[in-house]
């Protein structure tokens, strides 16, 4: 039992992909917020020149 657990400690290949996991879940919301940014900047803009243009 001690061989298996010992084993079972020196394996990190589920480490590894927990931590691969953490990067895309950290990149993702990297890239949520980023886009989420960008979009009400060009909302705003987009609005304005609506607005100039006589729309809206």
């Amino acid at each position: 039992m001690t061989k298996l657990f010992a084993r079972f400690a020196k394996n990190e290949s589920g480490a590894t992909a927990i931590e691969y996991g953490l990067i895309a879940a950290l990149i993702a919301v990297v890239a949520i917020a980023g886009m989420n940014l960008v979009g009400s900047a060009l909302n705003g803009i987009l609005g304005r020149i609506a607005t100039a243009l006589g729309g809206a």
